[in-house]
């Protein structure tokens, strides 16, 4: 059964804006007390934040579909509704979020560092937001918007400052268990590591930790072997530790041959030639063994190489290795750059800058794209008159009319606001009213203007009183 997964792919919802109430306020003697439509919640995000505790994406690999909660609508009397919940998932330190391309979205390293995945859908207006001067009573509210939809893969580069590398069954599980309190499966047959193995190592004052990938063979960088699939796990580490054996039965081997085939797996891979790297001469407690370390270890010195001779079994030249390791440690964090506090960058917009692009298609269609046409159109309930009234003005004001008719377009022509996969085409009529305005101009609503039925019922009377009194004018009772 998989116990560790390093690469998963997650698809992950956020949750929808909740939409906004049209509502208007009744009471008794107030049968029209202005709109208190409440404003819809605003959906959940979708975070991944870095996780010390967690190690594996296991949970990720069994369960790849993920949805934060949605935002609740609005309600009448000035009721906003309830902001949906963000949806944070633990993710190991060290993941690498990629998109579908495999462009990198995110490098999560750090205890607390968090990407936001899927951002959650605003929540529409209620009519009570939407009401002005001129628009007393908006019969309508605005849409919810529907939360991002992502389809991200992650990767996990284990974090660690020393890399073990060698050919499967060179003893570096071995190695790692004697130099930590990590304790590995340990056998004798190649690949017996099948996942990457941390453990943490004193020496003085440094603690490192050191990781044990799973062996190397000709063409890992190709996919041969396991290779190809735990290198990644190298990139991050700061000092390469190449463990050679020095008493492999395979008489076409040697410590020599496999320090060249080992570095040109690691140079096909890229990205890992200005790592300071050590040989460490493995399995010397086999006389034939200390034998073969004395007759390369010249050899390797010559090549530059730090050379160690250790025998994990008998812990020979342990105590050496780990301090010189820790000395490679400490230099590399030395040389590390500083690091700074993040800065809050403001970029404002020019000034003439509307935020939308006009453009005519091949087949005479003008499309619209923009941050603010395309939120709008998502707003709007298109079975409201008035809502698309609303709609054609705030389109209007931003400019969009000027730029169709810039662009050539005309009455009759094909409109789409939005992406090809989802967007909203209509018939441009320019300087048109909407027709939504049942009552009077759009927007208003003349039953605010209106007497009050009680009053107007006590005039009602007062003027029949009125024409009675005018009927009796010039009747003389005593006339014969």
């Amino acid at each position: 059964m998989t116990t560790f997964v390093d690469r998963v792919e997650l698809h992950v919802a956020a949750g929808n804006g909740g939409h906004g109430c049209a509502s208007v306020h009744r009471e008794k003697f107030k049968p029209l007390g202005g709109p208190d439509g409440g404003n819809g919640g605003r959906g959940g995000d979708v975070i991944l934040t870095v996780d010390q505790s967690v190690t594996t994406l296991l949970d990720y690999h069994h369960s790849p579909h993920r949805k934060a909660t949605g935002g609740k609508p609005g309600e009448g009397g000035n009721r906003s509704g309830k902001d949906g919940q963000d949806l944070v998932l633990p993710v190991p330190d060290g993941t690498v979020v990629l998109d579908g391309a495999g462009n990198v979205l995110a490098d999560l390293v750090g205890h607390g560092t968090s990407y936001v995945a899927a951002q959650g859908g605003r929540g529409g207006l209620g009519n009570a937001a939407l009401a002005s001067a001129r628009r007393k009573a908006p019969g309508f509210a605005l849409l919810g918007e529907p939360g991002d939809l992502q389809d991200v893969q992650l990767e996990l580069k284990t974090v660690a400052d020393v890399a073990l590398v060698g050919y499967p069954s060179a003893g570096k599980s071995s190695l790692i268990s004697v130099l930590s309190a990590a304790k590995p499966k340990i056998a004798d047959y190649p690949f017996t590591t099948l996942v990457p193995n941390l453990g943490v190592v004193t020496a003085g004052e440094t603690v490192y930790t050191v990781a044990d990938v799973p062996g190397l063979i000709p063409g890992a960088s190709q996919g041969k072997g396991l290779g190809l699939e735990f290198l990644r796990h190298v990139e991050r580490c700061s000092v390469l530790v190449h463990v050679l054996d020095t008493a492999t039965l395979e008489s076409e081997r040697d410590p020599l041959s496999d320090l060249d085939v080992i570095e040109a797996e690691l140079s096909e891979y890229g990205g890992l030639d200005n790592r300071p790297r050590i040989v460490v001469l493995n399995k010397i407690d086999v006389p034939d063994g200390k034998d073969l370390a004395e007759m390369v270890r010249p050899d390797l010195q010559a090549r530059g190489y730090r050379v160690f001779e250790v025998s994990a079994v008998a812990h020979t030249g342990l105590r050496e290795l780990s301090f010189a390791l820790a000395e490679l440690v400490a230099a590399a964090r030395a040389a590390r750059p500083k690091e700074e506090a993040t800065r809050i960058v403001i970029r404002p917009k020019a000034v003439d800058d509307a935020g939308f692009t006009v453009t005519r298609e091949e087949d005479g269609l003008f499309r619209v794209r923009g941050e603010k046409p395309e939120r709008w159109v998502r707003q709007t309930d298109f079975n409201n008159d008035e809502a698309v009234g609303y709609l054609s003005d705030r389109l209007n004001r931003l400019g969009v009319e000027d730029k169709l008719m810039k662009a050539g377009a005309r009455n009759g022509d094909g409109v789409a606001i939005g992406p090809e996969d989802n967007a909203v085409v209509f018939d441009w009529e320019p300087s048109v009213t909407a027709g939504a305005e049942m009552l009077g101009r759009r927007g208003e609503d003349h039953r605010f203007e209106a007497p009050r039925p009680a009053a107007q019922r006590r005039r009602d009377r007062d003027a029949e009183r009125d024409e009675a009194d005018r009927g009796y004018e010039g009747f003389d009772p005593f006339a014969s």
